[in-house]
Formats: C-alpha cells, sequence, structure tokens
C-alpha cells in the first residue's frame, strides 16, 4: 500500500478554519498517515507567529520581565483554535507547564520554549483527526550539545513508526537527546522533521503543503507572475533554495534525496493544484527544462587577497581559508586567478570580526593587496540543461549588459548545474529580472 507523510506549514494551520482544510486534505487519501505539523502561523499579515509570541516570552525572561500578557496572547490562540474545531484540550495546564519552565530558567530553555508551538498544535490536531500523538522529543535524537544525530534518529523513527498500524501526528521542529532536553532546529525546522518521517518510514512520497501552488522560477515579489515549475531534482532545488527560494528548508532535502523519495509542494488552499514534484529523476514524457528557476540574496561581502606568485605558494588557499575558519565564519564562493584570491561570505559573519581577520590575514600571508568589497548581492541562473546548452552564460552576461548591470563576480561549480553572479545589491532586483527574462527565452 502507498505511504504518504505530509507536513502542513504555519499558514496552513494558523487558525481552525484552516486546520479543517487540513483535516480534509489529508482524509481524502487514506495513504496519508503521518503528518507533521508546524506551530500555528500569521492569520493576516497584521499577526504574529506562535513562534515568534514564544520567543517574545523568552526575551522577557531574559530582560527581567514579566512575560504573563505575552504567554495569555498564546493560550488565547490555541483556546480559539480549540473552540473553532469544538474539541475539548486542556489548555490551560498546557500553559501552565510553560510558565513553570520560564520561571525555572536553564540550559536550552529558549528550544524548549521554541518548540511548543508545534507541540501544542500536534495535540491539537491529533484529537481532531483521532490520530495517535507521537512526540518529536522521542523520535528525533539530538546529541547533549545541540548537534543533530542522524543515524539514530532515522533508527528510532523506523522502530516506533514504520511497524505500527494506524495514523500518527508529529510536531515539527524539534527533537531532543538522551536525557530528554529539548533542542530545535533553525527557524523552518518542520520541514527537516517531514523529510526524516519521509525517510526513516520508507514512504512513496513526501508532501510539502504550505500557501503556494509549488516551487516559482522566480521572486514574485520581483518578477510579476513568475511561471511555475513542474518538475525539478534535488540538485536544482538545493542551489535555488541555499540562494533564498524559501518554499521549504534547504536541509530538508538531504534525508529524502539519499532515500530517493519525491517531494510534492503543495498549497493547502488550492488542493487540485499539482503542484512541483521534486524528484531523482524525471518522467520519460517531461519536456526537459534548460533554466529551472532564478534565486538570489543580498549580504555578502568579498575579501579580495592579491599576491604575486601566489600560485607557487603551497598551501595559500588553504591558509586564507583557515583564517576564516577560526574566527568562525563560513565562506560561500572562492573565485580565484594566478595571483588573486576572493572569498565570499556573508557580511553578517565577517563585520562583527573584520578588523581581526584582516589583521590576521596580512599578519600570515602578506598579502600585496587586502581588501573588502561590501553590499555584494549573489543570484544562482540553476537548471540541469546550462551544461549541455549552448550560449546560456553568454545570454545572461549579454542581458546584464544591455540593461547596464556590472558583474562584481562570476563563479560556476564544477556540475555546471549553476551559474553563480555577484552585482551590487542597488542592482539585484532589476539582475532578478534580466535574468528571468533569459530564463523564458530558453
Amino acid at each position: 500500500m502507498k505511504t504518504t507523510v505530509v507536513k502542513f506549514g504555519g499558514s496552513s494551520l494558523a487558525d481552525a478554519s484552516q486546520i479543517r482544510k487540513v483535516a480534509e486534505i489529508i482524509k481524502s487519501d487514506a495513504s496519508r498517515r503521518y503528518a507533521v505539523a508546524s506551530a500555528p502561523g500569521k492569520r493576516d499579515s497584521n499577526d504574529t507567529k506562535v513562534t515568534d509570541l514564544l520567543y517574545r516570552c523568552c526575551d522577557k525572561k531574559a530582560a527581567g520581565e514579566d512575560f504573563a500578557e505575552s504567554l495569555d496572547e498564546i493560550k488565547e490562540r490555541f483556546s480559539g483554535i480549540t473552540e473553532g474545531l469544538g474539541i475539548s484540550f486542556d489548555i490551560d495546564s498546557e500553559i501552565a507547564v510553560i510558565a513553570e519552565k520560564l520561571n525555572e530558567g536553564g540550559a536550552f530553555l529558549r528550544d524548549y520554549i521554541a518548540s511548543r508551538g508545534e507541540y501544542l498544535n500536534s495535540k491539537i490536531i491529533a484529537a481532531y483527526l483521532g490520530f495517535t500523538f507521537v512526540d518529536a522529543a522521542e523520535i528525533v535524537r539530538f546529541a547533549e550539545d545541540g548537534s543533530f544525530d542522524d543515524a539514530e534518529t532515522d533508527r528510532l523513527i523506523s522502530a516506533r513508526l514504520k511497524k505500527e498500524d494506524g495514523c500518527f501526528m508529529i510536531p515539527g521542529f524539534y527533537g531532543a537527546d538522551e536525557k530528554g532536553v529539548v533542542h530545535t532546529f533553525s527557524r523552518g525546522g518542520s520541514d527537516i522533521t517531514g523529510s526524516l518521517i519521509a525517510r526513516g518510514t520508507g514512504a512513496d512520497v513526501y508532501e510539502n503543503w504550505t500557501d503556494v501552488s509549488g516551487l516559482l522560477s522566480a521572486d514574485p515579489h520581483i518578477v510579476e507572475n513568475p511561471d511555475s515549475i513542474d518538475y525539478i531534482s534535488y540538485a536544482e532545488l538545493r542551489e535555488l533554495a541555499y540562494m533564498g527560494a524559501s518554499v521549504m528548508h534547504e536541509d530538508a532535502i538531504f534525508p529524502v534525496r539519499k532515500a530517493g523519495i519525491p517531494i510534492n509542494i503543495k498549497n493547502t488552499n488550492r488542493p487540485e493544484d499539482a503542484g512541483t514534484m521534486i524528484v531523482a529523476s524525471f518522467p520519460k514524457n517531461h519536456r526537459p527544462t534548460v533554466i529551472a528557476g532564478v534565486a538570489g540574496k543580498k549580504g555578502f561581502s568579498a575579501v579580495q587577497v592579491e599576491k604575486s606568485m601566489m600560485n607557487a605558494e603551497v598551501g595559500f588557499g588553504a591558509k586564507l581559508l583557515d583564517i576564516l575558519a577560526e574566527y568562525g565564519i563560513p565562506f560561500e564562493h572562492c573565485p580565484t586567478g594566478i595571483d588573486t584570491m576572493s572569498v565570499v561570505v556573508q557580511s553578517s559573519d565577517l563585520k562583527p570580526r573584520e578588523s581581526e581577520v584582516l589583521s590576521e590575514i596580512q599578519k600570515r600571508l602578506e598579502p600585496e593587496v587586502l581588501l573588502v568589497e561590501d553590499k555584494l548581492a549573489m543570484l544562482a541562473v540553476v537548471g540541469r540543461g546550462i551544461a549541455y546548452t549552448y550560449g546560456v552564460a553568454a545570454a545572461v552576461f549579454r542581458e546584464l549588459a544591455d540593461n547596464r548591470i556590472d558583474i562584481r563576480m562570476i563563479d560556476q561549480g564544477s556540475s555546471g548545474l549553476n551559474i553563480i553572479i555577484g552585482v551590487d545589491e542597488a542592482k539585484y532586483e532589476e539582475a532578478v529580472r534580466a535574468c528571468y527574462r533569459v530564463l523564458k527565452s530558453f
């Protein structure tokens, strides 16, 4: 029998009305036995996500302020949901536990408090659907230092869920170590939980339900009515998600990719739409797409180093990257020349330690030129057909030139799956639109 894991985002579960839609979707397909829930999101543009309200409680506690008002707001949100669904749920006792934990304090308190949005929402939805609630703390394992234990998580999920009959509701976003201390993934981590459940149960498909009908080929805030993508590979999605396409958490790709489980991005408000299928291989009747999409982000800096005969100095690049690593700064791209090397990093990582980092580079490597270029935006033109189609790069560069957009950096991975372009932040939106026009021409 086919098995489907479904994960619903915060906007899909923002109130009782949305949860009823979700219930109908789940009930319409008997294969949807495993469901993963996020915390309630915004009900409208002026609303606040429940997770943000929980973080607000933590911030007030840390500042020595009274958090009761924020906690009451959370209680009202969940009370509104249970009343709207017509179910009995002891929200008072649950809120009392959260208040007690806040007063106790302790290590990883912020993780525990933040996780309660998913925890409570999942318990409520499980009661409404008649599903068995399984606490993610029992099956998603972290080490005591907060690092994720992938192998043990897979074992626990398989042992707890794969062999049992019935239907299950699991909260996303968090897990726990062996002592029961709760740890969370980064924001949006419920996507990761859904992917882990899909892999651990050997699902046939992982449906990720959100408020859009699949992945768009460009940011709709920049490009008017961009095309939706019907099929995309795991590798293409990874590139687009990393560069800012936010339909799902980028780390959610890895568990299902390894297991060969397709992901279907679906719209809770338009369940009839096909959405986007993320797959390892494409149907035989699928027309190949040269460029799948365009995505990008602002907020980058380039550390530029020049030194004569750099290419003959063994270990020069390794030493430069070691210095960044010592200061906890990951690098994004590393374009090089014979006597030049640039390392692109996120400005937010570099700026707090910039003077120290530059001083260390000057001391150890003795470059002739050392400078930092700020206010860079990075764009990725992504598609499995780029490496096998003549003229894609030329068309991109020509379109940018015709629109008087200066290219500050070019990088391309060995797979040929993408072209990475650095431009001035002030030209970012124009560059995205220019690259999208190229996408439409192929």
